[in-house]
């Protein structure tokens, strides 16, 4: 397969809004218990480790496609959500305080 395109990707600054980081959170938590009723704990996790998903459910939850730090806000509301609910899946680790 040849090259077909490039993207310009850069480095963005700042932080997420809070508001916005709220409803991530709010968003995270449905789709995850969802995900867990339909397809259970195993594959839900596996279905994480799809970077295709990965960056899908990133978007679907409010964040830019093409935003740095996807990853790490994804995770994070990822983590704040799963405190709430308890599906049997936790997030561990991360930036931030070691509090």
């Amino acid at each position: 397969m040849g090259l077909t395109g490039v993207a310009d990707l850069p480095l963005h600054e700042g932080h997420v809004p809070p508001w916005l980081f709220s409803r991530m959170t709010k968003l995270s938590s449905l789709i995850i218990n969802l995900m867990v009723d339909e397809y259970g704990v195993r594959r839900t996790i596996k279905m994480f480790s799809n970077p295709i998903f990965f960056q899908s459910f990133n978007n679907i939850i409010g964040m830019d496609w093409d935003s740095s730090g996807s990853t790490t806000i994804t995770t994070a509301a990822l983590k704040v959500a799963l405190k709430s609910v308890d599906v049997g899946i936790k997030v561990v680790g991360g930036k931030g305080s070691m509090r």
